[in-house]
């Protein structure tokens, strides 16, 4: 007589057991590739026509065609009668707004900038512009300290500092010209300074470097984390003694900067993709 077979258990229903980890969730391939045609919206900085769209997402033009119009239903998407460019709607703006409410950008960045640090041993600040001026809110010690006075809660001037030329660089010129001076007269040292070369050096190089001009034996390099407006929301500054060699300056520079652009982006910036 034979033995009725036994269920098979949920175990061997369910296969093999996955290796490496939980397989990726699925999703919506529609939904995808919506979102890949709002993103080529948003990554464009004028209205653009359908071609340019469609080249960005990587999709056909009918099948762009199709994915806009769904957009511009729901409202995420708008297409101007007159030129037929496309150009963000008014909900893609109200889902950028709320983003950006719930965006820290501090709680952000420290940990990107805490790594850093670690990956290259050189002691970095981080700073906001506070109402007397830059001002420490952050300090990383690298693996050879940096001794000096500064601290969190020191504010560093806007001239004659990385960190404040960094933060002139990204304002109005008038406003600029405001800070460099503050609220009293300015002294004849700062009034003598060139700030429209120090701006446009800066912008050129996404970065302000000063070399023992504010603490002798201290070299220092600042890049900013660019908020929507195009404005210096943080300021990150990482800072060398004469023991670390200068010959590594230009790549420990070039990873900050790295860091510092994928903040931007993070946070909704733009970091100028031609300079």
């Amino acid at each position: 007589m034979r033995k009725p077979r036994s269920a098979p258990s949920k175990a061997s229903q369910a296969g093999p057991p996955r290796q490496g980890g939980p397989a990726p969730r699925r999703g919506i391939q529609s939904v995808e590739i919506g979102f890949r045609v709002l993103a080529a919206l948003a990554a464009e900085p004028v209205p653009a026509t359908l071609g340019a769209l469609a080249g960005r997402a990587q999709l056909s033009a009918s099948q762009t065609h199709r994915y806009l119009a769904s957009l511009i239903a729901t409202g995420m998407a708008h297409q101007d009668p007159a030129s037929g460019r496309y150009a963000l709607g008014p909900q893609a703006i109200q889902v950028g707004l709320a983003a950006l409410a719930r965006t820290d950008v501090f709680a952000m960045a420290d940990p990107a900038v805490a790594a850093f640090t670690h990956d290259t041993g050189r002691t970095t600040l981080m700073a906001a512009r506070g109402p007397l001026g830059p001002t420490i809110v952050r300090w990383h010690a690298g693996r050879v300290p940096v001794i000096t006075s500064l601290s969190v809660g020191s504010v560093l001037p806007f001239v004659g500092s990385a960190t404040g030329h960094a933060f002139l660089s990204f304002m109005g010129a008038d406003e600029a010209a405001g800070a460099r001076d503050g609220r009293a007269p300015a002294p004849a040292s700062r009034r003598d300074v060139d700030l429209a070369a120090i701006r446009n050096d800066v912008r050129a190089a996404m970065a302000a470097s000063v070399d023992e001009l504010l603490i002798p034996g201290l070299r220092a390099t600042a890049v900013p984390i660019l908020d929507i407006q195009e404005r210096a929301a943080l300021v990150i500054t990482v800072m060398a003694t004469p023991a670390f060699d200068r010959g590594e300056d230009d790549a420990v520079v070039a990873a900050l900067k790295a860091v510092c652009r994928g903040l931007t982006h993070a946070i909704g910036g733009q970091w100028p993709a031609t300079r």
